[in-house]
């Protein structure tokens, strides 16, 4: 945005004072392009457990749910891909076409690029997600997606949640039990069924590379709020980061590079939707409580467990379904809170 046009705009907005009734106000988020522009007349009220607005609460809550949708379509897309395909080879593709969109985007919105610590941060958060990610694909692969998706978001979920409770203190009586209600979700939704392959150990196929990513998600979660500044910037230098790592996989194991044209499809149909996701993320977790955020996108796997059922056919039981209400009720009581 340029000085003219921000000007204008504080001249006929009024600057932040007293809301009604002396209390505290809050800024408005800032945009994707990470201008933050003066908040309207009267100000808004600050919610105690999340430090945000109440008018402006439900957007981040929104942005999370939106990730939600496309991290689970994108995750099921990466996984059937990767059953015919080297997940390295198809994350690093994927991940290319997504740093690509969203340096397109960056670039277009102007948006003020940010600092070398969060720089920093984005790289670390991308290596350890990108590499996370292409183990998943493989674990999606390896095993039933109902069953390895959930793990993986319980686990990449707890870690930073306890860190964030750690570090913020505990949220509201109705956000901890969104909370509780979410891990039920997810554990209703991971019990083991009957059906599926399973390993040497007897385990199902893909349980233990499904909890080693959800360790690198939580290390994604943690790095990439530590970065300020614009979520597009922040998501495309992450990408970088995920790039390399994979690109590094892939020389090491001397993988094949060849890809169909289906396998080129889903890499970059799930790149698209992952790095849009990521922003998302980055946005909700920058104007509200970490946890929250997590727990939030952590509910992805019933969007890749539905998807796994209409497309793939794999078995749904009464307890996956039970698991998906208690997901969708989750939702609106970590908002509430």
């Amino acid at each position: 945005m340029s000085a003219n046009r921000k000007d204008v705009l504080e001249a006929i907005l009024p600057t932040r004072g007293a809301a009604p009734g002396g209390l505290p106000e809050c800024e408005a988020p800032a945009g994707f392009g990470g201008y933050r522009a003066p908040n309207p007349p009267g100000g808004f009220i600050m919610v105690p457990s999340s430090g945000v607005a109440s008018a402006l609460q439900l957007a981040p809550t929104a942005y999370s749910v939106i990730a939600v949708f496309l991290w689970g379509a994108a995750d099921f897309a990466g996984g059937y891909g990767s059953r015919r395909a080297n997940a390295f080879v198809l994350t690093a593709f994927s991940h290319l076409c997504a740093f690509l969109l969203m340096l397109a985007i960056a670039l277009t919105q102007h948006a003020d690029f940010i600092s070398r610590a969060s720089v920093v941060w984005a790289v670390i958060a991308g290596a350890s997600g990108g590499f996370a990610l292409a183990i998943f694909y493989r674990a999606l692969a390896l095993g039933q997606m109902g069953l390895t998706a959930p793990i993986a978001a319980l686990v990449g979920a707890a870690i930073p949640t306890l860190v964030d409770v750690a570090m913020e203190g505990a949220p509201s009586r109705w956000t901890i039990g969104g909370f509780v209600l979410a891990i039920l979700a997810i554990w209703l939704i991971t019990r083991p069924e009957t059906s599926g392959s399973k390993d040497s150990s007897g385990r199902p196929a893909g349980v233990a590379m499904a909890a080693l990513s959800g360790v690198g998600f939580a290390v994604f979660y943690l790095s990439v709020h530590q970065a300020t500044g614009s979520p597009v910037w922040i998501a495309a230098i992450a990408r970088t980061g995920s790039f390399t790592t994979t690109a590094i996989a892939v020389a090491v194991t001397r993988a094949p590079l060849a890809l169909d044209r289906p396998r080129i499809a889903l890499g970059m149909f799930a790149g698209l939707l992952d790095i849009t996701a990521s922003a998302l993320f980055v946005f909700a977790s920058q104007h509200g409580r970490l946890d929250e955020a997590v727990v939030i996108t952590s509910l992805y796997p019933a969007v890749t467990v539905l998807l796994a059922r209409l497309v793939l056919k794999e078995h749904f039981s009464r307890w996956k379904f039970i698991g998906l209400l208690a997901a969708l009720a989750a939702v609106p009581m970590i908002a509430a809170g």
